[in-house]
């Protein structure tokens, strides 16, 4: 029977199926788009960061580290790996973060970095030293990272700055006097303190009491330093770049002057217990005064840590985790109970004394 014209089957030629896509073909297609992408990124990027418009991702905390080239700043790495970092080198001009001169110890270094990224702070920042064991870090065993673990971010946002110290040994209640310690050679920076508050600061009243536990280690929001200009702090480096006073006198009256830069009264010591429990979560401790906690902190003997600590002691010999420290004497005013400190009423120079205002009023005689 002949088949219709209408009902003729298709050519076998059209009903073949396509050949398939080879396999390194199609790799080499996604490997040239993958590229064709990373070039359009990088030039978006580039173009974007000369219109200061783009800023890389930055972590929400970072620590700002005032090292020397003989340090080794590995911790941070190995025990702080979720910080942000930034190592100043301060003694070698080709590392990649450096200071305009190595003057002032860490407050040139504190300085720079708070300048040289005043428009792109992360959230909370933390100023140190480098060393991970430093005789005046406030733990059992002068080790920082507990503290820098410890840290409560939640509270430092809340109070804008707050020293990693909280016992009172060194600096609180009250440490420079700068009306009348130019007459005492035993205050660190007494002398030099008016001076370089009255430069530091124009204008404002020099307070009659300092106080602040030492050593110029804090942590501070970028929202608190921002309540300052860029061009005070630029003001701040100029000084210390300028001023004919050692580093150990310069770098103290800024040790000294921290808290108040970020908004603290010339006295700022909290009671150590409060301290302890709200900062670091240290709470429901043995505080048998207002400005130490037992097993807390201990002076150490020297003002430097022996070689290998904690695992060897200042005799040499091997220590075991639970031995004594052996401690200096604190000042008798921490070891008893004291009130807290009640700030002096701000000097007035020009007032006449007491004593001399009654003679004048009396009659003359004779």
């Amino acid at each position: 029977m002949a088949l219709s014209r209408a009902y003729r089957p298709g050519s076998p030629r059209l009903l073949r199926k396509p050949p398939a896509i080879s396999g390194i073909v199609l790799l080499a297609y996604l490997a040239v788009f993958c590229l064709l992408c990373s070039v359009a990124k990088y030039c978006l990027a580039s173009f974007l960061a000369s219109l200061r418009y783009y800023h890389p991702a930055r972590p929400h905390r970072e620590l700002v580290v005032a090292a020397m080239s003989r340090d080794n700043t590995s911790w941070l790495h190995e025990y702080l790996p979720d910080w942000g970092r930034k190592v100043y080198v301060v003694d070698d001009p080709d590392a990649p973060l450096t200071v305009p001169s190595n003057k002032g110890r860490e407050a040139m270094v504190y300085l720079t970095y708070i300048i040289d990224h005043y428009d792109r702070l992360p959230a909370h920042i933390v100023f140190i030293h480098p060393q991970r064991y430093q005789w005046h870090n406030d733990d059992p065993l002068y080790d920082n990272v507990p503290l820098l673990r410890n840290l409560r971010l939640p509270f430092l946002a809340q109070q804008g700055y707050l020293n990693l110290r909280c016992v009172w040994l060194l600096g609180c209640p009250v440490e420079i006097r700068p009306f009348t310690d130019i007459h005492r050679a035993d205050v660190h920076a007494g002398a030099a303190f008016k001076a370089g508050f009255e430069a530091l600061f124009p204008g404002s009243p020099v307070p009659r009491e300092v106080g602040v536990s030492c050593c110029a280690q804090f942590a501070v929001t970028a929202a608190q330093v921002r309540k300052r200009p860029r061009s005070e702090y630029e003001h701040f480096r100029r000084w210390l770049l300028s001023t004919p006073l050692p580093d150990e006198l310069s770098g103290r009256i800024f040790e000294y002057s921290w808290h108040m830069i970020f908004g603290r009264d010339p006295v700022h010591c909290p009671t150590a217990s409060e301290c302890y429990c709200k900062q670091y979560g240290y709470c429901n401790l043995s505080c048998r005064t207002i400005g130490t906690c037992e097993s807390r902190y201990t002076m150490p003997p020297f003002a430097s840590l022996p070689r290998g600590w904690p695992d060897f002691g200042w005799d040499g010999k091997p220590r075991h985790l639970g031995d004594p420290i052996p401690a200096r004497e604190p000042p008798k005013h921490l070891q008893q109970p004291v009130r807290p400190h009640q700030p002096q009423p701000q000097q007035q120079p020009q007032q006449q004394p007491q004593q001399e205002r009654q003679r004048a009023q009396q009659p003359a005689t004779g």
